[in-house]
């Protein structure tokens, strides 16, 4: 047997007493992509480890309702009031554990039928009426509506069809935004319960509002636009006299 062929059969007896040692490397391999792929789902379900800690709780008599009763309009959905349908069924199917949710009131009814109509007021963006404070005798109902480039005005000509007194919050005396004033329904909820924690809407607007918005505060506005006009001004006035020339 020649050199070659004896290192050649060495090697081929390395690997077949390697084998079992490579096939426990691969199980081991898969067990842990289980696991991984096993986590990142318990995480994306909400079964993991919260990545933002709880604030402490404080009671409040405030009503919130979220009217979902947009469904055929709904892109993405989040369910309280109008519960039933395809709502129902999504819900049940992505996770059954809703029905043991706490501290919410979830109806198949409609919200007019749940709050006395007197005690409802309808947050939209489109009503000319502005919010100033909250009243905790009041329900206040927030349109489960995603795409509102699509449906326009639609939560707005809803609570006047109902008879249902409207408002919106108060967001542009204190906010300046790039955007349209329409705001998430996650983004409303927060800012009304940062609102009921601060008692300043200021406050509560730049806790909740998501940087992409490109929020400033209106005072900083005006002052940034008085500083530009005063140098305007200054550099065009025709009355002076250009520096360094004499009679």
């Amino acid at each position: 047997m020649s050199k070659r062929q004896r290192k050649k059969l060495l090697k081929q007896q390395k690997w077949e007493e390697e084998r079992d040692m490579r096939k426990q490397r691969r199980k081991e391999r898969k067990q842990q992509r289980q696991q991984q792929r096993q986590s990142n789902r318990e995480q994306e379900r909400g079964h993991g480890p919260r990545k933002r800690l709880r604030r402490d709780v404080t009671p409040s008599s405030l009503r919130l309702v979220v009217d979902c009763s947009f469904d055929d309009l709904m892109l993405i959905k989040f369910y309280l009031t109008s519960l039933g349908g395809q709502l129902k069924q999504n819900m049940d199917e992505k996770d059954k554990g809703w029905i043991n949710w706490k501290d919410i009131t979830i109806k198949a009814e409609h919200y007019s039928d749940v709050v006395a109509k007197d005690e409802l007021v309808y947050l939209t963006s489109d009503s000319p009426n502005v919010l100033q404070e909250l009243d905790l005798k009041k329900a206040y109902v927030i349109g489960g509506l995603v795409d509102h480039n699509h449906h326009k005005g639609i939560t707005y000509e809803r609570a006047a069809e109902l008879g249902i007194e409207h408002a919106q919050l108060p967001l542009g005396s204190f906010v300046k935004m790039n955007s349209r004033k329409v705001l998430a329904v996650n983004h409303v909820f927060e800012i009304i319960l940062a609102y009921l924690e601060k008692g300043s809407w200021q406050e509560a607007f730049f806790t909740v509002l998501p940087q992409r918005k490109g929020a400033v505060a209106v005072h900083q506005v005006g002052t940034a636009q008085e500083r530009g006009e005063e140098g305007s001004s200054s550099d065009s006035d025709p009355d002076t006299e250009p520096a360094g020339k004499g009679d």
